[in-house]
């Protein structure tokens, strides 16, 4: 489950904001919009005012316009997920900071040819087991098969597989925790 999960979310396009009609791919429409509230965010408040317009029979805003505002709103919510996603790895790392040399459990939820990412399943923080710390084989990234295995031992490391870790660095300046993997 956890293998499909984070595959099926990694192969979506992230939304982009704009004024080209190309229907919704989940849904298979041709037509799509999608607004919540007007106070949540500015492409809501931007759908609003062409209905708006369109219902009391005003020209709406200049499609170049529209376009000009979808790009910024586009930019800027991908800067805001960053700054999410930034703030809560801060945050993780500073949960566990005075849990060096303590024992997790956790599953693999990516890998990179760079290392191991394991979320911990006491509390879903999410750390990396660097590859060039894996000493006791040579391992390698296996983009094609999504694993990593060992050349030697051939031991093989896939998203969704329970490891066992050892929280070994914990670096707010770089928002990183390090892992040891244990078994």
């Amino acid at each position: 489950q956890n293998v499909v999960e984070t595959l099926a979310v990694k192969s979506m396009a992230k939304a982009k904001y704009s004024t080209k009609n190309i229907g919704h791919y989940g849904l298979a429409f041709k037509h799509y919009t999608h607004f919540t509230s007007p106070i949540r965010r500015y492409p809501d408040v931007m759908v609003h005012r062409l209905l708006d317009a369109v219902l009391n029979k005003r020209n709406p805003e200049e499609l170049q316009i529209l376009e000009k505002k979808c790009r910024h709103s586009s930019e800027m919510e991908q800067r805001a997920e960053k700054a999410e996603r930034s703030s809560i790895k801060y945050k993780q790392v500073e949960f566990l900071k005075d849990s060096i040399g303590e024992i997790f459990d956790g599953v693999i939820s990516d890998l990179t040819d760079w290392g191991i990412y394991v979320e911990l399943k006491a509390n879903k923080c999410e750390g990396m087991v660097p590859l060039r710390d894996m000493d006791d084989d040579y391992y390698v990234f296996d983009e094609e098969n999504y694993a990593i295995y060992g050349k030697h031992t051939r031991r093989r490391y896939s998203i969704g597989d329970d490891v066992t870790i050892r929280i070994v660095r914990a670096d707010l300046q770089k928002k990183q925790l390090d892992f040891k993997l244990l078994n």
